[in-house]
């Protein structure tokens, strides 16, 4: 019986082992590729998967949100954003009052949902001289959106997984792409608040 057992766990042993062996090998080009990521790459994924494990939904893992300050109407943080965005030089290239669409199609009223798209054109042509892939972000687009209990909220897909979440951008670039992030952010808190 203890040869037995001492022959199993010798096999068992080597099994781990092999299976150690084979995941070095298997994994190593991944980790070595690991190794040249942004240093905050790690800190972003472990936000949205907290974020995810937390909401269930990676869409809302991949957002930010700023809730709208009681008081304020639609109208007014569409004026503060505008303002917010042209004293950033950023124009406003496009609006969608999805709602709008929806109450026409429908024939019913639908809560306020308006899409904003600002840009500043050459900033977006420097990221996609860089990477075709970086379109998806373009132009920025804050969403104006009333929750279903009547409250107010700007939503905008989180940058960071762009700046940080990979292989670091060239320098000068990621200073552009860290200030597209404050202005967007700042157009978003600012239009929450009314702030000029």
């Amino acid at each position: 019986m203890f040869y037995l057992l001492r022959n199993l766990l010798a096999i068992i042993g080597l099994a781990a082992v092999i299976a150690a062996g084979y995941a070095m090998v298997k994994f190593q080009p991944a980790l070595t590729t690991l190794g040249e990521f942004e240093d905050r790459a790690i800190d972003v994924v472990v936000d949205m998967g907290v974020k995810l494990v937390e909401t269930g939904n990676m869409a809302e893992a991949s957002i930010w949100k700023v809730a709208v300050d009681e008081g304020m109407t639609a109208a007014d943080v569409e004026e503060t954003m505008k303002m917010v965005a042209n004293e950033h030089n950023f124009k406003n290239v496009g609006e969608m009052p999805l709602y709008k669409e929806v109450e026409a199609m429908s024939g019913e009223p639908y809560r306020y949902v308006k899409i904003f798209m600002f840009c500043n054109a050459l900033t977006a042509s420097r990221m996609l001289n860089y990477n075709d892939a970086f379109s998806s972000y373009l132009p920025c687009r804050i969403t104006l959106i009333e929750d279903q209990q009547g409250k107010l909220w700007l939503y905008t897909l989180n940058m960071d997984g762009m700046i940080y979440g990979g292989k670091p951008l060239p320098a000068e670039l990621k200073e552009e792409a860290e200030n597209v992030k404050e202005i967007i952010l700042d157009i978003m808190n600012r239009g929450a608040t009314g702030e000029f």
